[in-house]
């Protein structure tokens, strides 16, 4: 366990394979973070939170959530209370709000059951998740929220995600602004990310012509890696990012210029 190590990092949908929030996770623990993972599968939550433990030195945890249910988000919160009071886990510095699923249905083929769920998930989610472990962060006076939205939000899908997609992660956006305006004398900042494409394993199943269409439309000529999107991550959890809050930082590869 290293000593140094003064706060722990929350995040939600950690568990994926090349996904953003284990990589997240990752850094996080390689710049001392203490690191909890919360997602849907509780038994791969605490397997990926044991090999952080493992290869970093840093202390973690992992556990079950669905973001999308309240009785649920209050219980995951309630169990890494419960390791920070034990003393197992330092206290909570950092959320990141990463878990998310996409709808690449049109729109005229969008039931209302993929709309609510899409907007449980991302919405809603972020929502339930941010109620639950901001009172600590409020009582400490310290606090750095970053919410995962998408460069769909920006320019009406264009990648992956369609109109639900697009809509969830447009109301991330409307929902960190007013946060970040409301908790200003709280010592919390709120902050959103959005990537463009990103080379993880939501892109499995694409073609090579697809990939290379994907890639022609952005000025760098590539996509992002998870790695990219996490570095901007950890450093809005930062001491150095404490002077940023309501912002939307752009990782796009220049795909979308405003």
């Amino acid at each position: 366990m290293t000593s140094t190590i003064q706060r722990t990092a929350v995040l939600t949908g950690a568990t994926s394979d090349r996904g953003i929030g284990i990589t997240t996770a990752r850094r996080y623990a390689r710049e001392g973070w203490a690191v909890v993972i919360l997602d849907l599968d509780g038994a791969k939550s605490a397997a990926v939170a044991a090999d952080i433990t493992s290869e970093f030195g840093v202390p973690a945890f992992g556990h079950e959530i669905d973001v999308s249910d309240e009785e649920s988000v209050i219980a995951a919160h309630d169990a890494v209370a419960a390791e920070v009071a034990a003393g197992r886990i330092p206290v909570i510095g950092a959320l990141a709000n990463i878990a998310g699923i996409t709808s690449p249905v049109a729109f005229l083929d969008t039931s209302l059951e993929l709309w609510n769920k899409v907007m449980a998930v991302n919405a809603t989610g972020t929502y339930l998740v941010s109620r639950a472990f901001l009172p600590r962060m409020i009582e400490n006076q310290y606090g750095r929220i970053v919410n995962m939205s998408s460069v769909s939000a920006q320019r009406g899908g264009g990648v992956f995600g369609k109109v639900p997609y697009s809509a969830a992660k447009a109301a991330i956006l409307g929902f960190t602004k007013a946060l970040a305006r409301e908790l200003g004398g709280n010592g919390v900042t709120v902050n959103a990310v959005t990537p463009g494409a990103v080379d993880t394993n939501i892109r499995v199943g694409t073609t090579p012509e697809i990939e290379a269409a994907i890639a022609a439309d952005i000025p760098l000529g590539r996509t992002a890696s998870a790695e990219e999107v996490a570095a901007v991550i950890t450093f809005l959890s930062s001491e150095d990012a404490g002077y940023i809050t309501g912002a939307t930082v752009d990782i796009n590869g220049g795909s979308h210029i405003h």
